[in-house]
């Protein structure tokens, strides 16, 4: 019978159930993505009472499986989202969208009221994002619904709220509660003080680590409380006890810096920096460049002036030499800066380039300065970061990650072979099969 931890790692696209053996090894993955459906304001949102049946259902038969031997369960789910407790433990309200648009009178209200100083959303280490800082979440239920505020007890964050349904404990922890919520003071390290004043309390914070025993189909379980996907993505590598930087690409290029312990400062905050807290409680600050989705966007039109098929450009090889003339050149840019969901720069003469290689080459080197003006933003000015690791979809591109390791010569940059990062980091956090696991790293030469 193997031994195992169970993780479920709910995106809002993919929701996932795994099993992780003694080595960490990933040997079970079921996915599955359920339709959205529409809130009590015709906003589409996640079918929670389809959520939680199939969480239910999906762990009570792995626990009938007799080739396994569940010793742990925790939690990984995207952030920002809130479950509404009425006095009967019940959920009351739905898992509003992040996405729904914050009313303009709510949302200047709470400003108004909070933000006289103009230095609220540095307080709280992010931007003014509306709804997607869950804080603003709960003051907009509460305006625009008094008769079901009235109604609810407890306020969780998804993670939590997961745990919750195979626990029954409701509690707060600091990945949840200090990502992009308007919620967390940094600056004092506590609940900020508006939610106090609206007579808003939510449970205190309790480390990660912490667990529960829970009986389910006649056997003792530790439950975790749930960990933030960002969050969750970081405890592989810094179980490693190096100090690092992490590059988690996909549609967005996340910069995030565990080791950066200057505050958030108002220019950052201008520039779409944020802090969060890792599971070790620490800040992390962290910046973001909307990469993938610019690469993708742009690449249809790349393919289609050349004339090549889709999926060419996973062909095209470094162009060494150019990409060192580029560089060298420093700050010009061929295609435009701003790089946008409209395509490139029209006005740009494609011709200039010998065919689609050279160009994605060029293409490839512009859109990775953006990114590493992006992730300048996270290196302090005294860094003691030694390592730089990448991991998402960028990993593979051999331009980008050969780019950042020459951009950065006094660091070794790895790419990251790990897969189901957060689930992983979910897994690892409750500590039951040891501290460490095979990361896949592979040392990035430079140009």
């Amino acid at each position: 019978m193997k031994k195992a931890i169970a993780v479920f790692d709910v995106g809002k696209t993919n929701k996932k159930f795994l099993l992780f053996g003694e080595e960490y090894e990933a040997f079970l993955e079921e996915e599955i993505q359920f339709a959205e459906i529409e809130d009590d304001g015709g906003f589409p949102c996640d079918d929670i009472e389809k959520i939680e049946i199939w969480m239910k259902d999906i762990f009570l038969k792995t626990l009938k499986d007799k080739s396994f031997e569940v010793q742990a369960l925790n939690f990984s789910t995207y952030g920002a989202s809130l479950a509404y407790l009425d006095k009967n433990g019940k959920r009351c309200a739905p898992v509003y969208n992040y996405l729904k648009p914050a009313p303009d009178a709510v949302k200047n209200e709470f400003i108004a009221k909070y933000n006289s100083d103009g230095d609220f959303f540095r307080k709280t280490a992010s931007p003014d994002l509306g709804l997607l800082n869950s804080g603003l979440q709960i003051y907009w239920l509460k305006k625009n619904n008094p008769l079901l505020f009235d109604n609810i007890k407890n306020i969780l964050h998804f993670p939590q709220y997961a745990s919750y349904l195979f626990t029954g404990k409701v509690v707060s922890e600091l990945t949840s509660i200090g990502c992009h919520t308007a919620m967390w003071n940094f600056d004092n390290s506590v609940y900020h003080e508006w939610l106090a004043a609206e007579e808003i309390i939510l449970p205190d914070p309790v480390p990660n680590e912490t667990k529960y025993k829970i009986g389910f189909s006649g056997k003792s379980i530790d439950a975790g409380i749930g960990i933030h996907d960002s969050s969750a993505s970081l405890v592989p590598y810094l179980k490693t006890g190096d100090e690092f930087i992490l590059i988690s690409s996909g549609t967005w290029c996340i910069n995030m810096n565990p080791f950066n312990s200057e505050p958030l400062t108002k220019e950052e905050l201008d520039k779409d920096c944020l802090c969060y807290l890792s599971a070790n409680q620490k800040q992390v600050k962290s910046s973001r460049l909307f990469m993938g989705h610019f690469h993708d966007a742009n690449l249809k039109y790349l393919e289609e002036f050349y004339n090549v098929k889709k999926g060419a450009f996973k062909s095209v090889k470094p162009d060494k030499e150019k990409l060192s003339a580029w560089k060298k050149e420093g700050g010009k840019v061929f295609f435009n800066a701003s790089l946008t969901s409209e395509g490139l720069d029209n006005s740009a003469d494609l011709n200039r380039f010998s065919g689609f290689d050279e160009a994605y080459n060029r293409f490839m080197f512009d859109l990775t300065m953006l990114e590493i003006e992006s992730l300048s933003l996270v290196v302090p000015k005294y860094d003691k970061t030694k390592n730089i690791y990448i991991s998402g979809g960028f990993a593979n591109n051999e331009i980008f990650t050969r780019l950042i390791a020459s951009y950065f010569p006094g660091k070794k940059v790895f790419v990251s072979e790990i897969k189901n990062s957060s689930a992983l980091g979910a897994a690892m956090i409750l500590n039951v099969f040891g501290e460490n696991c095979d990361l896949g790293l592979n040392l990035i030469e430079p140009f």
